[in-house]
């Protein structure tokens, strides 16, 4: 169902709906956003990624990680970074610029991870290898992960600037918003 959005607000308040929706469904378009990164060999480093948590208030991202991803290295040295999400129900591609903060320990990260230890998604935090590593065999058996230590970190991405791109056969639009400011640009 395609919905037709006129005003600068509507857009951005269904923006906001989206994300927040694609965090709790897992079957949403928008739950799995390509995310980039600069790498410190200043290339761009893209990849999958799961959004766990939208905070529409604090304009806010939350993802899982291994604490020694690439990505975590990355956004230390660089935390400038993009997600890039593509609806093919709405003809929107929305490109979100973002300043990343990495959490490695603290009470959100106790809070969160007392939440996921007994579940089957903890073993993504408790490999002894790290992300990357050349492995001998692809299915790692249970040796493969302590069982009391976790790499489990928090990846907290504020939003920036959003790009909104709406394809359609009455016309592109596209604008970009930078704190709350909206402006019109050629598609």
């Amino acid at each position: 169902m395609k919905i037709e959005l006129e005003t600068s607000q509507e857009i951005l308040d269904q923006i906001w709906r989206e994300l927040s929706r694609a965090s709790k469904d897992r079957h949403h378009e928008w739950r799995t956003p390509v995310f980039a990164t600069i790498t410190n060999e200043d290339q761009v480093n893209a990849r999958t990624v799961v959004l766990r948590a939208v905070d529409i208030k604090a304009h806010e991202f939350t993802l899982f990680t291994d604490a020694r991803s690439s990505k975590v290295l990355e956004c230390e040295r660089h935390p400038d970074a993009m997600f890039v999400f593509w609806s093919k129900k709405l003809n929107w591609q929305i490109r979100i610029r973002v300043q990343v903060n990495i959490l490695t320990q603290g009470e959100q990260v106790e809070s969160l991870w007392n939440q996921l230890k007994s579940s089957r998604a903890a073993q993504d935090y408790t490999s002894l290898h790290s992300p990357g590593t050349l492995i001998l065999q692809p299915n790692s058996s249970d040796s493969d992960h302590a069982s009391n230590l976790s790499y489990f970190a928090i990846l907290k991405a504020k939003v920036v600037e959003i790009d909104w791109l709406e394809l359609s056969s009455k016309g592109h639009r596209r604008a970009i918003i930078k704190n709350n400011n909206w402006a019109w640009i050629q598609p």
